[in-house]
C-alpha cells in the first residue's frame, strides 16, 4: 500500500478515536482524569486531521501522470 493511502487511513482512525474520546465525556466534569481524557481526545483528533491531510497530499503528489507528448511539427 502506498504511503499516502496508509496515512489517510491512519489519520481517519485517529480522528474517529479523538471524537469518541472527546464526546464520551460530558462537558463540565471536574474530575482531572476525565478532563485529561477529553483534552487528549482533542489533541488526537486534531493530529488525525493533520495526518489525513498529509496523506491526501502525498497521494496527490505521488500519482503517475501521463507523459506529455510534444509535437513540434507545424500543422498544415
Amino acid at each position: 500500500m502506498q504511503a499516502g493511502k496508509s496515512m489517510l487511513l491512519i489519520g481517519g482512525g485517529m480522528f474517529l478515536a479523538g471524537l469518541v474520546m472527546f464526546y464520551s465525556i460530558e462537558t463540565g466534569q471536574s474530575e482531572p482524569v476525565l478532563r485529561l481524557i477529553k483534552n487528549v481526545g482533542t489533541f488526537i483528533g486534531l493530529s488525525g486531521i493533520g495526518v489525513g491531510v498529509a496523506g491526501i497530499l502525498l497521494y496527490l503528489i505521488n500519482r503517475n501522470q501521463p507523459p506529455i507528448q510534444e509535437n513540434f511539427e507545424p500543422r498544415e
